[in-house]
Formats: structure tokens, C-alpha cells, sequence
């Protein structure tokens, strides 16, 4: 088996909230703690944090002539490699000086925003996290229109200045990179799709039968999931609403317990080894398995080194429709940034046409912008680039966003799909009684977190309520 770890940059849900499945970050010491404390004591904290990020990005410096430094805390690209190639790479060119500094989980840049905040004084002049994660500190943000101006021609789809908003009227973040997931097969699995099944609308149903067809045929089971990896993301984005149209609002219904049952029946077809992956591209490229999930930032290297070998294709669709969970990463300024004249030009230079084409093939992750990136990618990155388009106009697609507004609950969250996957997917447990007990802890974190309602349901006015 083969491993690698990437985020958008999602984290897996054990490794910091997890966003996902099990990673191994780059932490810096010294992060605040969940409980600050406030005035003199807050302000100390803050100073030691100031010296935590020189220490932490060294060497994560662009060459420049000014004494100031952008100091850009991030959730995305937070994996020792990403962080490099970032600083190596994406930033190559950029005519200031940029101090990177991981965090390590969503949680991580909240709680240092605020502190920076109550503080009145601070360090951090560029954030940048999912639109669901800067949500929870766009009162500390700026207004950003005057760099949304200068990108009106940029070719960023409204939809994405719009979830840049943060939930308000507000121009407070500027679109930065996307992501999705999607599934990969190899192009000698696709003799055995079902008689009259079109890749690119296939049904749940049809995809079991494909994978029934796959394993009499070779002998194993060919389906892989990144159960190590992002496989909370599956769950809560592709496969629930599949069946059910919403997510929370429909967690105990019976056509819940019809995709849970679904993916019972679908696991004869998966190799066990599922259970260790944490990185689909590596069991693609070894023969592993025929046909994968996962993220695109995970599909990558297999695109790149065999894109003759494999098809990018949507997730198939269950009788709601076809769910899939796109996710974007935006970045924004803090009220109080040191350098925010700088911070906004390296805003527009992370926009700019050559470093939005590096987003794929450094990153793996999907430009924001319009353009003409054929000329800048290799034909596994167009494929990808395609494959994204192509799931994003699904006339079927229930589109969902990462949670919002969990906070410290996102990691007990994640739990509680992968607990109900475990308890009755692996140890076949009564699905009722599952889904009872699962959806109790699902309210009481949700209940805790004071978090409403997000898409697939409905917004709600008040704490989102688990439902039947």
C-alpha cells in the first residue's frame, strides 16, 4: 500500500478536526489555547505567538527589498510538502516577502484571529481557510471590494464571490482555490460497466453492479475508499444526500438508513485494505484496486504519471440525486493587520493566471479563475480540470459545503459519521438503533456548537435539529 496527505486542503477528521481522514501535519508549538485569556495575559500570548510564526516560517520567505512581511496564517497546504512547494513554487516571483504559517486545524487561525483581535494588535495580515471556517471570524475581517474590483475580469464565477461573502453583504474574502472529489477508475475497468451504464451518469445501483462485475471477473474486490483519509467527506457528501436530499435534517430517516444499507451491501465489492488508505492514487497506480473516491488533491499524482491509464468521472446518483460536496478556500484581512496594502497584492498576485494553473499541478486543487490554462497544465491536470466542470454542471447535483460553524465540535462531528459507518457498515448493527444513538450525539455537538442549519438543508434560524 502507497500513503501520501493532502487537505482543500482538507484534513481528515482525526487528524485535526479531523476536514477529513487522517493526516500528518507540520505543527509550530505555542498555539493559543481554546480558552484565552483576555487583556494583559492576552496580549503576552499574542507577543509569543509573534515569535512562534518567525520561527515557524523560516525559509518561507520570497525575496524582496521592503522590511515588511506578509505573515499568511492558512488552514490549506498545511502538510510539510504543500507548505514547501508553496513557498518554493506558487509564491516564486512574488516581489514581497511572505512568512506561511500552518494551521494546523481550523480552530488553530479562529482562536489566533480572536486573540489577535481582543488584543487590538496583530501579527496576521492575510487569512485564508474554507468559506465555512472564515465564516466564523468574518466580523474580524475586512472589507475586501476594492480587490475584488481589480479582479472583475479575472473570470471567477459569481457563485464563488458570493460564498465569499461569508454570510454577509460584504465583500470579506476573496476566492483563492477550489476543491472537489471525484471518482477514478482504470480505463480496464470499464469493459465491465453494467449493460447500458454511461460513466458519467451512473447510479448507485449501477456502480454495485460494477463492482459485483469487477470482482468476478479479476477475483478481488476493485472498489477503493481512502477510509484512513477523507472518507467523512464520502459520507456526509456524496453518499447521505444521494438517498436523502439534506444531511442533519434527515439523519434518522429511513431513506438515511437506505444509504447506510447501501454501502453495506456495496462493501463485499471494496478491497479491505480500504480501511488503511489514507491516499487513493497510490492503490490506483499499484493495481490495488480498479476504481476509487477520493479527493482530487489525492488523484493527482496518478492523473500526472498515467493519464492515459485512467478516467476522471461524477460520483454516481442515488434516488435524491447526486450529492457531491465542492469546497473552496478563500482569503481575507484582518481588521488588525500589520500589512495590509501588501497582503492585498499578494491577493491579486495568488489570482493571477500562472499561479491559479499551479493550484493544479503543484496542489492539486482547482483554479478559481476563467482563462486559458491549456498552455500551463499537463494532460492529466486538463483531465482533472474537466472531470470538476464536468460533476459541477450535473443537472441531478445536490451540491452540500463543509460544515459551518462547529468550532471545536467539527472533529466530534466527523466522528459521528465514520462511528455509524463502523457500527453499521463493519459490525452490522441494527440500522434504527444506529442512527438513534448516532443522531443523539449528532444534536448534542450541534446543540453545543450553537451551529445552524447548513446546505444540502435548509439554513435555519436557530440551532439546526436533527430530524426523521
Amino acid at each position: 500500500m502507497k500513503e501520501r496527505e493532502h487537505t482543500l486542503n482538507e484534513r481528515p477528521p482525526s487528524a485535526v478536526d479531523r476536514t477529513g481522514g487522517g493526516v500528518r501535519m507540520h505543527r509550530f508549538k505555542g498555539k493559543l489555547p481554546a480558552h484565552a485569556p483576555r487583556t494583559a495575559g492576552l496580549v503576552a500570548i499574542v507577543a509569543a505567538l509573534v515569535a512562534v510564526v518567525a520561527v515557524s516560517s523560516a525559509g518561507a520567505k520570497t525575496t524582496r527589498t521592503s522590511a515588511a512581511s506578509v505573515v499568511f496564517m492558512s488552514t490549506q497546504l498545511t502538510p510539510v510538502t504543500e507548505q514547501q512547494k508553496f513557498i518554493d513554487v506558487t509564491l516564486k516571483g512574488f516581489p514581497g516577502s511572505v512568512q506561511f504559517v500552518p494551521a494546523n486545524a481550523p480552530s488553530d487561525l479562529v482562536t489566533r484571529l480572536n486573540a489577535e483581535a481582543q488584543a487590538g494588535n496583530g501579527q496576521v495580515s492575510l487569512a485564508g481557510a474554507t468559506v465555512g471556517d472564515l465564516e466564523t471570524v468574518s466580523d474580524k475581517l475586512i472589507d475586501l471590494s476594492d480587490v475584488a474590483a481589480k479582479l472583475k475580469t479575472a473570470g471567477i464565477p459569481q457563485s464563488l464571490w458570493d460564498q465569499a461573502k461569508l454570510g454577509t453583504n460584504k465583500q470579506l474574502s476573496i476566492p483563492w482555490m477550489q476543491a472537489t472529489y471525484l471518482m477514478c477508475a482504470n480505463k480496464k475497468a470499464l469493459p465491465y460497466l453494467p449493460k447500458g451504464a454511461n460513466l458519467n451518469s451512473l447510479t448507485w445501483g449501477q456502480f454495485a453492479q460494477w463492482g459485483a462485475n469487477l470482482q468476478k471477473k479479476f477475483g478481488t474486490p476493485e472498489i477503493g475508499f481512502p477510509v484512513a483519509g477523507l472518507f467523512p467527506r464520502f459520507l456526509e457528501g456524496y453518499l447521505v444526500p444521494s438517498f436523502t436530499g439534506r444531511l442533519v435534517t434527515k439523519f434518522e430517516s429511513k431513506e438515511d438508513a437506505a444509504a447506510w444499507l447501501y454501502l453495506k451491501n456495496l462493501w463485499r465489492f471494496v478491497n479491505p485494505q480500504s480501511t488503511q488508505y489514507a491516499f487513493m492514487q497510490d492503490p490506483l497506480l499499484s493495481g490495488e484496486v480498479m476504481v476509487a473516491w477520493d479527493h482530487v488533491a489525492r488523484l493527482t499524482s496518478a492523473l500526472q504519471q498515467k493519464p492515459n491509464d485512467f478516467v476522471l468521472f461524477p460520483a454516481p446518483r442515488g434516488p435524491k440525486g447526486r450529492g457531491f460536496l465542492p469546497v473552496l478556500a478563500t482569503v481575507g484581512i484582518p481588521k488588525t493587520a500589520p500589512n495590509p496594502t501588501d497582503a492585498k497584492s499578494l491577493i491579486l498576485f495568488l489570482d493571477n493566471i500562472s499561479q491559479q494553473a499551479r493550484t493544479i499541478t503543484e496542489h492539486g486543487f482547482f483554479p478559481v479563475v476563467g482563462g486559458k490554462l491549456s498552455k500551463k497544465l499537463d494532460e492529466g491536470s486538463l483531465a482533472l480540470a474537466a472531470a470538476v466542470k464536468l460533476q459541477q454542471a450535473q443537472k441531478d447535483a445536490i451540491a452540500s459545503v463543509l460544515p459551518i460553524g462547529l468550532g471545536a465540535q467539527s472533529g466530534a462531528y466527523a466522528k459521528v459519521f465514520t462511528d455509524t459507518f463502523t457500527r453499521m457498515v463493519m459490525n452490522k448493527e441494527d440500522p434504527m438503533t444506529v442512527l438513534k444513538d448516532e443522531g443523539n450525539q449528532l444534536q448534542q455537538l450541534l446543540t453545543a456548537a450553537g451551529a445552524a442549519c447548513w446546505q444540502p438543508d435548509a439554513k435555519s434560524t436557530g440551532v439546526c435539529q436533527v430530524g426523521g
